[in-house]
């Protein structure tokens, strides 16, 4: 997978604690995830569009 990522984003609903994540999309369409808790060290999650689509579809239907 590509490892240049752009246009890290933090969800409207993070809290302020310093706890979230950031999602981000490389130069291929890949998603990238990443802990903001890390300042820009995190390891970094890689996703399909399909496998983030999926992830996402099942967070919304489930979300406990």
């Amino acid at each position: 997978m590509n490892t240049y990522y752009s246009g890290w984003r933090k969800s409207t609903h993070s809290a302020p604690d310093g706890h979230c994540i950031e999602a981000g999309r490389t130069s291929d369409g890949t998603v990238s995830v990443r802990d903001t808790q890390f300042h820009g060290n995190s390891p970094v999650l890689e996703f399909t569009k399909e496998e983030w689509r999926t992830l996402l579809d099942s967070i919304r239907t489930d979300p406990h």
